[in-house]
């Protein structure tokens, strides 16, 4: 497999065989995040794409049962071009069971209904979708670059798809002293994006700084404080609180 750069993937794709369909992240604005601020964006052309897959076929045989593709925002490709490497895909390895991806949601909204259940009928099993925070005053600070209704939107478009819609928030994200915002909106509109877009599975994640990243910097100078521990279990028991899903 070629693969340029460092590669990531969500914890639950400890077994899939990865496949780089993007290099980079089409945002990578993200003030928190430097997963890919080493890579310039682009779309690998399908036949590279499809010329990595033979080369897993010959080096894992046709058994494997689940395909990751990576990078950061699979789903911008074109959708005949991802129909073509999902055709690929279950042609070359009859026990496919998953073909995931991340989306990115202003990627998602550039698809229509019809091409997101073009890619669901064609083998596209989940999509993990970063929504960080219900609230716009959070989402404008980290740079998200959707609001709460676009991203709102984005996530029911996936789910109304019959894709698996797997989401992650962020815990901690508005600083120890309201950097951010107000922790108690960012949680209560958090619940309440969730349990409008209703995707199967949930994850919490906590903010941590990462070097070279704005808010990472911004720790470093002292414009950012990290939330304690408790207050973090106190953001995290009022989501839970809060969640109808």
């Amino acid at each position: 497999m070629k693969y340029t750069g460092r590669v990531f993937r969500p914890p639950s794709e400890a077994y899939s065989l990865i496949v780089q369909a993007t290099i980079g992240c089409s945002h990578n604005q993200c003030a928190f995040c430097q997963m890919y601020k080493e890579k310039k964006f682009r779309i690998r052309p399908v036949e590279e794409i499809l010329e990595d897959i033979d080369m897993a076929l010959g080096y894992y045989g046709p058994g494997l049962e689940r395909v990751f593709l990576m990078d950061g925002d699979a789903i911008i490709m074109k959708t005949e071009d991802l129909l073509q490497v999902l055709h690929k895909l279950y042609a070359t390895f009859p026990k496919l069971e998953k073909v995931t991806l991340y989306a990115g949601p202003r990627s998602t909204l550039a698809k229509t209904p019809e091409d997101l259940k073009a890619l669901h009928e064609a083998g596209l099993s989940r999509a993990y979708l970063g929504v960080e925070s219900g609230s716009d005053t959070v989402l404008k600070f980290i740079h998200k670059g959707v609001n709460a209704q676009e991203m709102l939107q984005a996530g029911r478009r996936l789910v109304e798809a019959g894709i698996d819609l797997w989401v992650t928030v962020i815990l901690g994200m508005t600083g120890a002293r309201g950097e951010g915002g107000d922790w108690e909106e960012h949680i209560r509109s958090t619940a309440k994006i969730i349990n409008e877009m209703k995707p199967r599975h949930l994850s919490a994640m906590t903010f941590a700084p990462a070097k070279g990243t704005p808010l990472g910097e911004d720790v470093l100078a002292g414009r950012f404080e990290v939330c304690s521990p408790d207050h973090i279990l106190e953001e995290c028991r009022l989501l839970i609180e809060l969640l109808d899903v």
